[in-house]
């Protein structure tokens, strides 16, 4: 299983807590100054606190601040991605959503920048999840069960930037990706996902970069050799 390390538990688990009781000390020490800012939340916590003795205030400021840092930790852990090799299947678990794929559905794994990759025998994409997870522990997750891993996309030449009323989509290719991209610049990601699931049935790969859009047809693995290189971390 390849998931966060010690380290980096140790670090959500420990650090955000640490920070909130340093933000809520802070908040605590300037009160009376926070008290005018803007933001309507905060003017009424530091309104709140200059109403309690400084020893109270500054507890409970640094208590309420170690809360927020513990629930930081709580949803970041939640949202890390988690995958499990096995010989006869991969699962991905995020957010409290897994997902199984079997052996023989896997005919290719990469990282593009910080996202794994899993294609399919038609050239389509059945996984693309981002992740900071290490890419020396994935690579050798994979190959340690025989799945073949390749350091580039083997379809990197493929890939075309969308614009409007980019010759040679399918039909009804466009509209879709004009929703997607409206979906993307307003961060609904549940829509854009949906929408890649529909441009998907079309014969259509989508990656995004920011909140640009490259398409790309399906097409079968190429077989690029999976020893040549290494991830990056």
């Amino acid at each position: 299983m390849v998931g966060g390390d010690l380290a980096e538990l140790a670090l959500l688990w420990g650090g955000f807590p640490l920070l909130g009781a340093g933000a809520g000390w802070l908040l605590a020490a300037f009160a009376s100054w926070a008290a005018e800012v803007p933001w309507r939340p905060l003017r009424r916590l530091a309104r709140w606190l200059t109403e309690l003795p400084e020893a109270y205030a500054t507890v409970g400021a640094v208590a309420v601040g170690v809360l927020a840092g513990l629930a930081l930790a709580g949803v970041a852990t939640w949202e890390r991605l988690v995958v499990r090799v096995d010989v006869d299947r991969v699962s991905l678990r995020r957010g409290g959503r897994t997902r199984e794929l079997s052996r023989e559905t896997v005919r290719a794994v990469h990282l593009d920048g910080r996202q794994l990759v899993l294609l399919g025998p038609d050239g389509g994409e059945l996984v693309r999840e981002k992740s900071d997870l290490s890419g020396r522990r994935l690579r050798a997750a994979f190959q340690a069960h025989g799945y073949p891993w390749t350091t580039q996309d083997p379809h990197r030449a493929d890939w075309r930037r969308w614009v409007p009323d980019l010759p040679g989509l399918p039909t009804g290719a466009d509209a879709l990706l004009r929703a997607r991209q409206d979906a993307l610049e307003h961060r609904r990601r549940h829509d854009a996902s949906d929408l890649r699931r529909e441009l998907a049935l079309l014969g259509l790969v989508v990656r995004d970069e920011a909140d640009r859009q490259y398409v790309r047809g399906r097409t079968a693995y190429r077989g690029v050799d999976p020893t040549d290189g290494a991830p990056r971390d």
